[in-house]
């Protein structure tokens, strides 16, 4: 279970372990915003969403979009395979690496073990295979959710 780490002026930063957060609260750098009903880890009722104290100046949030990797095409992609739909456990390459294909949001798509090695090196077209969604670069707040 995470827990998402909200600023100071309740915009969303990451999501954290349950023990990060219980430090966070124990150093006195978070509040707890909301929380589990019925719950302790010890004397701390069981964080859902914590606050920080003090807000955090995050000028990178306003540039073009996070940076990329697999965890978050994964997350972008909701665990789903960009090709049949099925439970996604690797990112694959839209044109692949072999090829001159990058590591980029518009590059790479969350895919299951099967379709991702019947595609191999070739491209979707190629291998007959029709992507479910484009691929596209996601906001900070799609990252946010899970």
């Amino acid at each position: 279970m995470d827990v998402l780490v909200i600023n100071a002026d309740l915009g969303p930063l990451h999501r954290v372990s349950v023990r990060h957060a219980v430090r966070m609260l124990v150093r006195r750098v978070a509040e707890i915003h909301e929380a589990e009903p019925d719950r302790l880890i010890g004397v701390y009722p069981m964080p859902k969403v914590v606050r920080l104290v003090r807000y955090v100046v995050t000028r990178w949030r306003f540039t073009s979009g996070p940076a990329w990797s697999r965890s978050g095409v994964l997350v972008r992609d909701g665990r789903r395979c960009g090709y049949c739909g099925g439970h996604a456990t690797t990112v694959d390459h839209i044109l692949p690496r072999s090829r001159g294909g990058r590591n980029t949001w518009s590059n790479t798509i969350a895919s299951c073990d099967g379709c991702n090695q019947r595609k191999a090196d070739r491209t979707p077209a190629e291998a007959g295979m029709a992507l479910r969604s484009a691929a596209s670069v996601p906001s900070w707040a799609a990252l946010t959710r899970r």
